[in-house]
C-alpha cells in the first residue's frame, strides 16, 4: 500500500507503529527512560541510521556513519539523568529575535510575524524558546541596546510571542556580553556552565567563547529559518520528564530576581525580608512529591553538602524505612510561590544520633535565612524520634565550594577532616537555641 501501509493489519509498517507506541507506555508506566531514534530516523531518513548489510552481517542496528551521533544520543540521556543539562538560555534580540536594529528601525520598523519569510523565521526561534520556557528552561536576554527600546518590543509589537513575563533576567545596556552573563548567573543564582548563548553576530559568540569557555555557544546557521534546528539539534537540554514544579520555574526565577533587585535599591536587607511574609512549609517525603524530590537531589549541585544522587525506587525504600527521614520544603512569600527549594535526608547511624546524608536546596533562596530554618525543622524531627545528636559531612565536589562553611555557621562542632577535603561535623540538640527568624514553619 506504499505510503499507507501503516493502515494495514499484519504489515510490518503497521507492527512497528504498534510496538513503538506499546513500548513508550510501558516505559512510562513502569517509570523507564528510553531512548527512542523513531523520530530522529522519521527526520534523517531510516538508511541514515540503518545499514540492512551490517545488520545482516553483524546484526548491528546502528549504521557505522550514524555511531557518533548514537552516541550523543546516549550520553543526552545520561546528562539529564545526572542533572548536566543546561539550564538557561539566553538570547541576543537585534537580529535574533527579530530582523532589524530596534534602535535605527523603530519598533514598528522590525521584521517580524506572519507574511514575512524571513519574520516568520524569527518567529520560530521565539516558539521554540517559549516551548522551553513552558518545560522549565529559563529565560534571559543579554542585548547591546537601550532598554526602553527593547522593552518597546516586548510590550508594544504585535507580532511577538514571546513577553517581559516570560524572561527571568533581561539585560539590555552597552556593557560587553560576557559582563552581562556573568550578571545573568549571579542574579539567577545559577553557573555559568547551565547558560546557552545565542547570538547572530560572530564577533560576540567568539567573544564570549574565549572569556567564559563554560557558556554553551552554539554557531548559528546563515539563515534565521534554521535558529531553533540548530538548537534542538545540539540537545542543550534534554530532559527525562516534566514536573508542575519545572512548569513554573521560569515564574520563580523572575520573582527572585525582583526580590534581589528591590533589595540592591533598598538596601536594608534585613527589613526587606522581614517584609516578603515568608513561610516555609514542610513535610515528609511523600508519593506525591516524589519525582520533584528525585529530580532535585539528581540535578542539584552547588548548595549540595554530599552531592548524592538516587533514584525514584530508591526514595521509595527510604520513605519506608523507620530509620530513615525525608524532608522536602517549600517556600512561599508575597511575590509567589517558589516551589520545592530543598530536601533533606538523615538516617539514624547509631543510637540517638542522626546522619545528614543529603541536604541541598535551590540556590535562588539564598541569602533569605532559609539554611537556619531548616534546621530548626529537622532539629525538631528528630528531636521526636528520639535523637539527641545530627552529624553532617560537607563532600567537596567542583561545584559546591559555595556550602564549605554551612555547617559551622550554624553552630556544628567539627569531627574529623580528610585529606580530599571532606570534613564531619555534629551538633547536640540539648545545646542547640534556634535564633529569631524572618520565616514562619509551618507544616502541610
Amino acid at each position: 500500500m506504499g505510503s499507507n501501509e501503516h493502515r494495514l493489519p499484519g504489515s510490518r509498517r503497521h507492527a512497528v507503529t504498534r510496538l513503538n507506541a506499546g513500548i513508550r507506555a510501558a516505559a512510562e508506566s513502569d517509570g523507564v527512560d528510553i531512548l527512542a531514534l523513531d523520530e530522529a530516523a522519521a527526520q534523517d531518513g531510516l538508511a541514515a541510521w540503518h545499514d540492512p548489510v551490517w545488520w545482516l552481517r553483524a546484526k548491528q542496528a546502528i549504521a557505522p556513519s550514524a555511531a557518533p551521533l548514537y552516541g550523543d544520543h546516549v550520553a543526552r540521556l545520561l546528562a539529564a539523568g545526572q542533572g548536566l543539562s543546561k539550564k538557561c538560555l539566553v538570547l541576543d534580540l537585534d537580529n535574533t529575535l527579530w530582523g532589524g536594529v530596534v534602535g535605527d528601525d523603530g519598533t514598528a520598523g522590525l521584521v517580524l510575524g506572519q507574511g514575512s519569510a524571513e519574520g516568520e523565521a524569527y518567529l520560530g526561534l521565539q516558539a521554540y524558546a517559549r516551548d522551553l520556557a513552558a518545560r522549565g528552561v529559563i529565560l534571559a536576554v543579554v542585548s547591546k541596546n537601550d532598554a526602553a527600546n527593547a522593552l518597546d518590543v516586548f510590550e508594544n509589537h504585535p507580532e511577538m510571542l514571546l513577553r517581559r513575563g516570560d524572561i527571568a533576567a533581561f539585560l539590555a545596556n552597552w556593557d560587553d556580553k560576557a559582563t552581562n552573563l556573568r550578571r545573568v548567573a549571579e542574579t539567577l543564582g545559577i553557573g555559568l556552565d547551565a547558560l546557552v548563548f545565542v547570538d547572530d553576530n560572530p564577533f560576540e559568540r567568539e567573544w564570549v567563547r574565549a572569556e567564559l569557555p563554560m557558556v554553551a555557544v552554539p554557531e548559528l546557521p546563515e539563515d534565521p529559518a534554521l535558529y531553533a534546528g540548530r538548537l534542538a539539534e545540539a540537545g542543550y537540554f534534554e530532559a527525562l520528564r516534566v514536573t508542575d514544579e519545572d512548569r513554573a520555574r521560569g515564574a520563580h526565577y523572575a520573582a527572585n530576581a525582583a526580590r534581589v533587585a528591590a533589595v540592591s535599591e533598598g538596601g536594608d536587607l534585613a527589613a526587606y525580608l522581614a517584609g516578603l511574609d515568608m513561610r516555609l512549609v514542610w513535610r515528609r517525603f511523600d508519593p506525591v512529591g516524589l519525582p520533584r524530590i528525585a529530580q532535585l537531589i539528581n540535578k542539584t549541585n552547588q548548595f549540595n553538602l554530599t552531592t548524592r544522587r538516587t533514584t525514584e525506587d530508591e526514595i521509595r525504600a527510604l520513605i519506608a524505612d523507620p530509620h530513615a527521614l525525608g524532608l522536602q520544603f517549600r517556600l512561599v512569600d508575597r511575590l509567589g510561590d517558589n516551589g520545592m527549594i530543598g530536601v533533606v535526608v538523615a538516617r539514624e547511624t547509631e543510637p540517638e544520633t542522626h546522619a545528614i546524608e543529603t541536604w541541598l536546596m535551590s540556590c535562588r533562596v539564598l541569602g533569605r535565612g532559609v539554611e537556619a530554618a531548616v534546621l530548626r525543622v529537622l532539629a525538631e524531627v528528630v528531636a521526636e524520634a528520639g535523637g539527641r545528636h545530627l552529624v553532617g559531612r560537607y563532600r567537596p565536589s567542583p561545584k559546591n565550594g559555595m556550602v564549605r562553611g554551612h555547617y559551622p555557621g550554624l553552630g556544628f562542632t567539627p569531627l574529623a577532616a580528610e585529606a580530599d577535603g571532606s570534613e564531619t561535623f555534629r551538633l547536640a540538640l540539648a545545646d542547640y537555641r534556634p535564633g529569631p527568624s524572618p520565616i514562619v514553619i509551618a507544616h502541610g
